[in-house]
Order: C-alpha cells, then structure tokens, then sequence
C-alpha cells in the first residue's frame, strides 16, 4: 500500500502543499498529488500552485481562521524554499509576498 509520505516523494510537494491544492480545487489527496505532480512539469506551474495556496491563504484570513493561515503560510514558505525562482515573480493570486521580501 502506497503511504502519504511514498505520495508525497513521488509528486515532489510536501503534505501542506498537497493538502492546499486538495482544498483549493476541493479534489481528494491523490488527485491533488497529480495535479500537483503535473503542474510542477509544466511552464509556470509552480506559479499556479503557489497562487492557489496564496488564494486559500487570504480566505482563510478574511473568515478569521488564524490556525489554517498558519498552515497555509508554512505550505506556501516550503514552496519557495523547494522553487526558488518564485521569489524572482510577483505573486498574482492573493498577492501574497515571499518572506525574505516582505517590509515591516
């Protein structure tokens, strides 16, 4: 049996990651791991995926739920940490800024 840890490995997000594309595109765990899976192949995919979580992230925000933010800011972290030409392209969905560029 395939675990989440073999899912995640395979698609080259992490669980966060795949967790905001689930809620985003309201898809199970698998299907969002291969949507994941094959926006990361394509020209600007990570770009999508970052503007979904960055899309999650503000309406998880604007419902005052603090918590999921949380989770959703430490997806989006770990995604500029594994693509760093994120940090070089302004976000377009919740316009959201990578940490290292964000002002006081």
């Amino acid at each position: 049996m395939i675990s989440v840890v073999d899912i995640c490995d395979m698609c080259g997000l992490d669980q966060d990651q795949i967790d905001a594309i689930a809620e985003h595109e309201h898809l199970p765990e698998v299907a969002a791991a291969a949507l994941g899976h094959y926006l990361l192949h394509m020209h600007h995919g990570a770009d999508r995926i970052r503007d979904m979580i960055a899309e999650d992230l503000k309406t998880a925000l604007d419902r005052g739920d603090r918590v999921h933010a949380g989770e959703l800011v430490m997806a989006l972290r770990h995604l500029y940490e594994q693509h760093p030409e994120l940090r070089e392209l302004p976000a377009t969905g919740g316009g959201v800024t990578p940490p290292e560029r964000a002002g006081p």
